[in-house]
């Protein structure tokens, strides 16, 4: 009786215990779909049908997670200062986001949120904005135009779909928009122009398409003409429409414009010029769409006119998908007009995640698959992690396994990025850029799977399909390419105000460096000292910047140095033999090398081996021969340079059995840097590429200067009334050019510098070089 007792009560307590865990199961339910009510719309004014916020939670999820058809992932691109920032901002105030214009001048823009961009009116960091525009999930991201941050630029790219270039009207093509334009083509990036500041004086929209044809080697869409250009800019003309777009010159915000069709009465000049432009616009899709043009010749042979703005749309969105062309859209950021025109273009012409081909999704079969392309650091919450995601579905408290560094995190939080503020949501499906929290390993260019098994697997398929063997293969065919990471150019000692600081300073640079892929620090063995490496002056100040303000560190900089490399000019032999006994061990090498000038550059130094050298040892030996290689290579005999364009012959080489690795690799090592030592050496100075932008007046002590500076100019072009100077400088000669070129043009003048190559220099400025390094200049 006691027994059945017992067996009744535990039956009831289940019963209450399961109806006490399902009402909290259900508050809880019902106290995240609140939060998510409330969460969505702050801040964000979507533009989807009335009723969806309330009790619809279906409508809900489809604005968190939109069809992958409805996704849009673009950069906006540009040379510093052609307004890409201003356009953003634009963007984001006309599809609801913000209630106010953000200005760069007056520093209260959106993405550009750090302190230092908003002082310096630039762009530093990367910024994604998620937001929607008639139905459709624009994620969106800001990129710097200045040339030390090209490597952000290029991070980006590698997780877009479609990118907007953005021209300076006045200036059309300039140097750093031709840097971007080679990365987009190297990504395989669909994009569209936009040429901003209509309004400007000099403006010249023919000028411009011009420059794109001409210096991009592009073919230009023309898909908008201006009405009217510098003062007398008003609004711009639909060609595929044949409508025109005038905006209200007395609406602050530019919300209001007026959209009617063209016609005969009001504006005939304007009809026959935009007929012009469809017809011809035709043509060009037609000679690059088989389908449009058998659509044109078949049914509207006769008569252009007739041609469907729907086929017209959908042929250009087919050609610019397949980076046959470009289409070209014009207007003014600043000044409030042609921003929603563009808006449009970016949701009918450039393609959805599931339009691009990505070849490594076959092998996940709808698994987790993301590539980390951006990592930050924030005080309250750690760092946040950018993901993109191809396959799959990423949910908050997932763990997730990371193949490069091959290990296996869980994930906190998942956020929709909004520059520098988050929304926080449930989930996120493929196509999608998400913000995550809890990521401690991750770092730029890290390939981010749903579990060990599920890579394994992956690279299982990877290796049926491409016919490979062996683990290494495998594994490297998983990896999402990252981001190739340039060499630094310049480098400066760091040190912190005490010794006691020093721990703070190295946390500081380590975050930054997995912040900045481009940053490199490393430590000097012969002084000890912390010592910074960038690519460029900026850089390496924007860095020391936030080391002060972010981490509250009074640093000291070291005078800038250049990072030159070394090479030698002659073959030489050198022999080695290392004979140690440690413990009761013998350890024995003996081995014979050959280093010479290799016939093409060669960033990294090559190893041959000679047919004598056995296979076996070599098996054996090949990881501890590289290692030796790499590090002999660190540092050169004339300034301690990296070594470069050296090829190297390993003709014998004799181990004693029981024989350790560290040994192998000590005596090659040391004797490879006897053969440099013997060989004639030569150093090599990084120059860079230069584009100097200068008024007429201006040009000739521009010119004197650059001569001063042991610059070769090739070329002096015209763009309107300005000169470009084109031509190479040692980038040596480059320091603070800035304020020199300033104080020679009072101010009018800009420039752009890009490493080139690396060239050798004369023997008159290298051994000036090396007697100021060695501290007897002063004696000479």
């Amino acid at each position: 009786m006691m027994f059945t007792n017992w067996r009744i009560f535990a039956v009831n307590h289940q019963k209450t215990f399961g109806v006490h865990l399902n009402t909290m199961c259900y508050c809880k339910i019902k106290a995240n779909l609140k939060r998510l009510k409330t969460q969505v719309p702050f801040r964000r004014n979507y533009s989807s049908p009335p009723g969806i916020i309330g009790s619809d939670v279906k409508s809900l999820h489809s604005i968190i997670n939109p069809p992958v058809a409805k996704i849009r992932n673009i950069g906006i691109m540009a040379h510093i200062d052609a307004g890409k920032t201003t356009t953003t901002e634009r963007i984001l105030y006309y599809s609801g986001y913000t209630r106010s214009l953000g200005d760069v001048d007056d520093g209260d823009t959106v993405t550009d949120f750090m302190a230092q961009e908003r002082e310096r009116g630039i762009t530093i960091q990367s910024a994604a904005v998620t937001l929607d525009w008639k139905g459709y999930r624009v994620n969106l991201i800001d990129t710097p135009g200045h040339v030390d941050f090209t490597l952000e630029v290029e991070r980006c790219l590698r997780v877009l779909d479609g990118a907007v270039a953005v021209f300076d009207a006045s200036a059309g093509v300039e140097a750093q928009t031709l840097t971007v334009w080679r990365q987009a083509d190297k990504h395989k990036i669909p994009r569209i122009c936009f040429l901003n500041k209509m309004d400007k004086t000099g403006a010249s929209f023919n000028y411009a398409v011009e420059s794109i044809k001409e210096k991009l080697k592009a073919k230009p869409l023309i898909l908008q003409l201006p009405i009217g250009e510098a003062r007398t800019f008003q609004g711009v003309v639909d060609v595929v429409n044949k409508e025109k777009l005038v905006w209200n010159s007395n609406s602050d915000d530019g919300k209001d414009f007026e959209r009617k069709p063209l016609s005969e009465a009001s504006d005939p000049e304007l009809l026959k010029e935009t007929i012009e432009a469809r017809n011809s616009l035709i043509e060009q899709v037609a000679d690059l769409d088989d389908e449009f043009a058998d659509l044109v010749l078949g049914e509207f042979s006769e008569n252009f006119d007739l041609v469907p703005a729907e086929k017209l749309q959908a042929a250009i969105h087919r050609v610019t998908l397949a980076q046959a062309a470009v289409p070209v859209l014009c207007g003014s950021a600043l000044k409030n007009k042609g921003v929603q025109p563009l808006l449009d273009a970016v949701t009918t012409y450039l393609p959805s995640p599931e339009e691009r081909e990505y070849s490594f999704l076959q092998w996940y079969k709808g698994d987790l698959c993301a590539l980390a392309f951006k990592v930050l650091h924030d005080k309250q919450r750690g760092p946040l992690v950018f993901l993109r995601i191809y396959s799959g579905t990423l949910t908050p408290q997932l763990a997730i396994h990371n193949i490069n560094r091959n290990c296996t995190e869980r994930m906190s939080r998942l956020l929709l990025p909004f520059a520098d503020q988050h929304v926080e949501i449930p989930s996120l499906t493929a196509g999608n850029i998400a913000l995550t929290v809890g990521l401690k390993q991750t770092a730029t260019g890290d390939t981010i799977v749903s579990s060990k098994s599920s890579a394994l697997a992956a690279a299982r398929r990877a290796g049926r399909g491409e016919g490979k063997h062996g683990k290494n293969s495998e594994a490297e065919s998983l990896l999402l390419a990252g981001v190739e990471v340039p060499e630094p150019v310049f480098f400066c000692t760091i040190e912190p105000p005490s010794v006691a600081k020093q721990p703070d300073l190295d946390h500081a640079l380590e975050r930054l460096q997995r912040e900045d892929p481009s940053l490199k620090v490393k430590l000097d063995p012969d002084s000890g000292q912390t010592v910074l490496c960038g690519m460029g002056e900026l850089h390496i100040e924007i860095v020391h910047d936030r080391i002060k303000r972010e981490y509250g560190l009074e640093t000291y900089l070291g005078p800038l140095q250049v990072a030159y490399r070394e090479t030698i000019l002659n073959s030489v032999r050198a022999t080695d033999t290392l004979d140690r006994v440690l413990g009761d061990k013998r350890h024995f090498v003996q081995a014979e090398l050959e280093v010479r000038p290799a016939e093409e550059p060669c960033a990294v130094a090559m190893m041959d081996y000679a047919d004598c050298v056995g296979e076996d040892l070599l098996q054996a030996s090949r990881e501890a021969i590289e290692n030796a290689v790499h590090s002999a290579c660190l540092q050169g005999p004339l300034l301690g340079s990296p070594v470069q364009d050296v090829v190297m012959t390993l003709h014998s080489l004799m181990v004693h059995p029981g024989t350790s690795t560290t040994m192998v690799t000590a005596c090659i090592s040391r004797c490879i840097q006897k053969a440099l030592k013997k060989a004639d050496k030569q150093v090599l100075e990084p120059l860079m590429s230069l584009e100097v932008t200068v008024s007429r007046e201006y040009l000739s002590p521009v010119l004197a200067d650059l001569a001063q500076r042991r610059g070769s100019i090739q070329e002096i072009q015209t763009r309107q009334d300005n000169r470009v100077v084109i031509g190479f400088v040692p980038l040596a000669e480059m320091m603070g050019y800035s304020t020199v070129l300033r104080t020679l043009t009072s101010g009018s003048a800009t420039f752009a510098l890009e490493l080139s190559t690396y060239q050798a220099m004369s023997p008159q400025d290298q051994s000036t070089l090396l007697s100021q390094r060695s501290g007897l200049a002063h004696v000479l």
